[in-house]
């Protein structure tokens, strides 16, 4: 009788260890994805230096001479709150602003810029720079909308350490 039930559960051990298995792989092929280099807002993953999370985000020139693009005030809202990045693992941040390769960070956060009632000038938003080069790593991962689930699919990639041959490496 006791090798019956020994048996029975070793069974019931097996068979959890086989569905765990089965469970474990699936999500794996539901979340891999081919990056889409198409027209649409890009899935844009980078770090940072210094916690630039809520401080406004400005693009330069090549060079870093000078501001050549930058929101309004009145733009800066979305709904009821702010387009922070997304934060995924290893302290990988999704850009949900539209920043570039050569985007600096003011030191004003969204919601101080969004008070203001005009644009600063060129001048006065380049004195307000907290640094020049705060990537430390940017990539392309392609059409956000081609995504079933960003931010898991992501995060897996960034975990498997492929970010930088899943995706185009632009710093």
């Amino acid at each position: 009788m006791k090798i019956v039930i020994s048996f029975f559960l070793l069974s019931l051990v097996g068979c959890a260890s086989s569905n765990k298995q089965i469970i474990k792989t699936q999500p794996s092929a539901e979340l891999d994805f081919t990056p889409q280099f198409t027209p649409g807002p890009p899935a844009l993953v980078y770090k940072t230096s210094s916690n630039y999370n809520n401080l406004v985000p400005v693009s330069l020139s090549d060079d870093k001479t000078e501001i050549i693009s930058y929101p309004h005030p009145k733009d800066i809202r979305v709904g009821i709150g702010y387009p922070l990045p997304t934060l995924l693992n290893n302290g990988y941040l999704l850009d949900n602003r539209g920043i570039s390769k050569n985007v600096v960070f003011l030191k004003l956060t969204y919601e101080e810029y969004s008070k203001l009632t005009e644009p600063l000038t060129l001048k006065e938003m380049y004195e307000l720079i907290i640094d020049k080069n705060p990537l430390t790593e940017m990539c392309d991962c392609g059409n956000k909308k081609a995504f079933t689930d960003i931010i898991r699919q992501l995060n897996q990639v960034i975990d498997n350490k492929s970010l930088r041959t899943k995706c185009k490496s632009l710093r």
